[in-house]
């Protein structure tokens, strides 16, 4: 049983170690994903709806704008 411990140890620690870095590869790729995506809408020309309220949205966040209701 002694040999045992050190192998369970080994066993843990490389299996949390490929299953993190495998998570953290599959969530970086989703990211780039949706970046890319996200980049390659704002070159549009034809901006869609979701994207020009979310400029507006910004702008008015760095203008101070309290209320955004009325900018339609």
């Amino acid at each position: 049983m002694v040999d045992f411990g050190p192998a369970v140890v080994l066993g843990l620690c490389f299996g949390f170690m490929f299953g993190i870095g495998c998570s953290l590869a599959v969530m970086y790729s989703i990211y780039l994903g949706g970046y890319r995506k996200a980049v390659e809408e704002s070159m549009l020309r034809a901006q869609t709806k979701r994207f020009a309220d979310a400029v507006r949205k910004l702008q008015a966040k760095r203008t101070g704008v309290d209320s955004i209701a009325g900018g339609n």
